[in-house]
C-alpha cells in the first residue's frame, strides 16, 4: 500500500475526537447538546429565498454568481465586513486587507499554510477548540497549553510560556470561548497585543462568537490594540448568517493578506461566488441589524433555560460558566465523575453532549469530569427535558 504523508498520522487522535463531535447531531430522536450548530430559527431561509430570486432575475447578479471571482472575495462583501462588522468594534480597516474565506476554519488553515513549519510551537488555551488543534496537528506543530482563568488566558503563564517555548504563534478564542464560554477581559486583550509585539509572536484571534453577545459589556477585539501587525483576526459568518454558506473572513496587514491570498489561490482559487453574493445582499440590503437582535434574543432565552436546568437537575457540587454570549456553557462535575465514560449511557437515554477531556491538549486525563453543553440548537422545553435526563443519569452515577 502507498504510505500516507506523515502529517496524516500526526492528526489521527484529534480527527477521531472531531468526528465524535457530530455523531449525535444528525439523529432527531436524540436531544443533542453536542454540536455548535445555530438554531434553525436563526437561519434567514425565507429571506435568502427572496434574495436568490432577486439575484437570478433578469438584470441581476446571476452571471456573476455562477462565474469565477476574485481571490480575495467580492468587493461589496469585504466592504460590508469593514463597515458593518469591524468599524462598530473599533477597527478601522481598508477592505483590501480583508480576505473572504470558505468558513472560519479556512482562515486558520491558510494562516498555518503561510506561517507554520513542522515543529513550530503554538500556544493554545487550556482547554481549547479541538477542531483547530486538528489543523495544527496536520501541520505538525507542537501545541503547548497555557492556563486559563475565569476571564481567559492567564497573562503571567502566557509570558512564561513565551519565554520558555519561543512560539511562532498564540491561538486564542477571546470572546465566549469554545468550549468554556469564557471571555478574555479588556485588560488581558491589551496585554496580549503588547506581549506579541515585545516578543515578536503572531497572535491568531479566532472570534466567531463575538457578534452574538446578549448580556454584559461589549469588548474590543485584540486587533484594536495591535500597533505592530502581530495580530491576525479570523472570523466566520456561520453564527450570524449561515453555517451552510461556508463563509468567513480574515483581517491582516497588507503583506500578510497578500500571502494568505496566494495560499488560498493555491488551495481553492476563491470562495464560492453564490454564497458571497447572497451574504453581501443580506448585509447591504440592511437586513442584518434586525436579524442580529432577533438571534441574540433567541439565544439569551436558551442560555437562561439551560443554566437554570443545570442548577435544578445536576448533582450537587456541579459548577458551570455563565457566558454573556455564544452558544456554549462549560459544566464541571464533582470530582471523580467521568463524563467520557458516561457519554454512551447518555446516548442510550437519548441525550448527548461533548466530554471535556478532548479539549485539553495535555492528554493527561484533565477535563474528565467536564462537559461542553451547547444550548443554541434546542428550544427551552427541549433543553429542560434533555438536561433533566442528563441530570438523572449523573446523579445515579
Amino acid at each position: 500500500m502507498i504510505p500516507y504523508a506523515s502529517r496524516i498520522a500526526s492528526m489521527q487522535e484529534t480527527a477521531a475526537i472531531v468526528g465524535n463531535l457530530f455523531k449525535g447531531m444528525t439523529d432527531p430522536s436524540i436531544i443533542s447538546f453536542g454540536g455548535g450548530a445555530p438554531a434553525k430559527e436563526a437561519l434567514p431561509s425565507e429571506l435568502i429565498g427572496q434574495l436568490c430570486q432577486k439575484i437570478f432575475a433578469p438584470g441581476g447578479r446571476g452571471t456573476e454568481a455562477l462565474q469565477y471571482g476574485p481571490v480575495h472575495g467580492i468587493a461589496d462583501l469585504r466592504r460590508a465586513v469593514a463597515e458593518q462588522l469591524l468599524s462598530p468594534k473599533g477597527i478601522a480597516c481598508d477592505p483590501d486587507n480583508i480576505l473572504i474565506v470558505s468558513g472560519g476554519l479556512e482562515g486558520i488553515y491558510l494562516t498555518c499554510q503561510v506561517f507554520i513549519d513542522p515543529g513550530d510551537v503554538i500556544l493554545v488555551e487550556s482547554p481549547t477548540f479541538v477542531h483547530t488543534v486538528e489543523i495544527f496537528d496536520m501541520f505538525q506543530a507542537r501545541c503547548v497549553p497555557v492556563q486559563t482563568d475565569d476571564d481567559g488566558l492567564n497573562m503571567e503563564a502566557l509570558e512564561q510560556a513565551i519565554r520558555q517555548h519561543h512560539p511562532k504563534m498564540i491561538y486564542t478564542i477571546p470572546t465566549f470561548q469554545n468550549p468554556s464560554g469564557r471571555t478574555l477581559s479588556r485588560e488581558k486583550r491589551e496585554k496580549m497585543a503588547q506581549l506579541a509585539e515585545a516578543y515578536d509572536v503572531l497572535v491568531l484571534e479566532d472570534d466567531p462568537y463575538r457578534d452574538i453577545r446578549y448580556s454584559g459589556e461589549d469588548l474590543p477585539p485584540i486587533k484594536v490594540f495591535d500597533h505592530s501587525d502581530h495580530v491576525i483576526l479570523a472570523n466566520s459568518f456561520s453564527k450570524i448568517f449561515s453555517p451552510g454558506s461556508r463563509l468567513g473572513y480574515v483581517l491582516a496587514s497588507p503583506e500578510v493578506t497578500q500571502k494568505l491570498g496566494e495560499a488560498k489561490s493555491a488551495t481553492n482559487s476563491h470562495t464560492a461566488m453564490l454564497p458571497q453574493i447572497l451574504c453581501a445582499e443580506f448585509f447591504n440590503g440592511g437586513y442584518y441589524p434586525e436579524h442580529h437582535k432577533r438571534i441574540c434574543d433567541l439565544y439569551r432565552v436558551r442560555r437562561d433555560a439551560m443554566l437554570a436546568a443545570i442548577d435544578r437537575y445536576f448533582p450537587e457540587g456541579t459548577k458551570h460558566t455563565f457566558p454573556d454570549g455564544g452558544l456554549f456553557t462549560w459544566a464541571e462535575l464533582p470530582m471523580g465523575m467521568d463524563a467520557t465514560a458516561l457519554r454512551p449511557k447518555a446516548i442510550e437515554q437519548k441525550v448527548d453532549y461533548v466530554a471535556g477531556e478532548g479539549f485539553f491538549v495535555e492528554r493527561d486525563g484533565r477535563g474528565k469530569n467536564c462537559m461542553r453543553l451547547s444550548f443554541g440548537a434546542n428550544p427551552p422545553e427541549r433543553i429542560e427535558e434533555g438536561i433533566q435526563r442528563l441530570g438523572n443519569l449523573l446523579k445515579n452515577a
